[in-house]
This record gives structure tokens, sequence and C-alpha cells, in this order.
């Protein structure tokens, strides 16, 4: 029973820390598209695409569904570091 208590704890507490990942991520895409050079080397599909994912992640995040949220951000970072590599 108490290994039963302590995952269903362990559970909510990861989805809890998931919950505040969102934020930070959307922070980290935010800074990069801030960056001075941001437009010169993206090509503007990616760029159109990674401002979209990275408005979706938001809308998720604020829906409450923080896996699609984490999936869309993760996705807009991925992009933009293949284009700057």
């Amino acid at each position: 029973m108490k290994r039963f208590l302590l995952a269903v704890f362990l559970m909510m507490f990861a989805g809890s820390a998931m919950a505040h990942a969102c934020p930070a991520l959307m922070a980290q895409i935010d800074e990069i598209l801030e960056g001075d050079q941001v437009e010169s080397h993206l090509e503007a599909d990616i760029l159109t695409e990674v401002m979209q994912l990275r408005e979706d992640g938001e809308a998720y995040h604020e829906a409450g569904d923080h896996d699609r949220s984490m999936e869309a951000l993760e996705r807009a970072l991925e992009l933009l570091a293949a284009e700057e590599g």
C-alpha cells in the first residue's frame, strides 16, 4: 500500500513539474526569436512554423494539456536548433 501511495504521489508531482517546464520553454523560444540575427538566418517557412508551435504550446499549457504543450514547444526548439547549426 505504501508503494502504491508513493507511486501516486510521484505521478502527481511529475505532472506538476511538467506544467512548470512549459513557461521555461516558451521563454527560451522567445529569447531566441528576439535575437538580432534570427530573421536573417531562418527561412520564412521555418520561422512561421516555430511561431505557430510556440503559440500552440502556450494554448495547450493554458488549457492544462501539458504533454501536448511540451511536444509543441520541444519541436519548436528542435527546429530552431537545426536552423542555427
